[in-house]
């Protein structure tokens, strides 16, 4: 028998960490559209593109920039989040470079937030002119 080959209870142990992780990071969505205004403001606009995309009767290379779109605004608005509750529990008062490290994380998700509407924009307004 090779020492190399892992055992069955080992590919049962990889498969219920996987799943315990994908538990976790569902845990922390839920946690953002629970707690997160703008998350919630950015998932209703999401939902309205995804509908809007589906009668507009996107491209495949259309989608891909609406859905790299999403991915970049939520991604952004977790981790925006995931650094101010860090701080927040590291350092509960006042601190001036941790308010310098807010803002930018802030900066960032206004900054997929433009990338979002401008891709919107080019994506969904020639064909959303052309529908009308």
């Amino acid at each position: 028998m090779s020492k190399n080959k892992p055992s069955l209870s080992t590919n049962s142990t990889f498969i219920k960490q996987r799943i315990a992780s994908f538990k976790f990071a569902l845990m922390g969505f839920k946690w953002l559209m629970r707690t997160e205004p703008n998350a919630r403001f950015h998932l209703l606009a999401t939902l309205m593109v995804l509908i809007l995309g589906y009668i507009l009767h996107l491209s495949t290379f259309e989608w891909l920039w609406i859905f790299l779109a999403v991915t970049l605004i939520f991604m952004a608005e977790l981790l925006n989040t995931a650094l101010e509750y860090l701080a927040d529990a590291l350092h509960p008062e006042h601190h001036p470079k941790i308010g310098k490290a807010k803002d930018m994380a802030a900066a960032a998700t206004l900054l997929a937030a433009i990338f979002a509407v401008l891709t919107g924009i080019i994506v969904l307004g020639s064909k959303l002119l052309t529908f009308l």
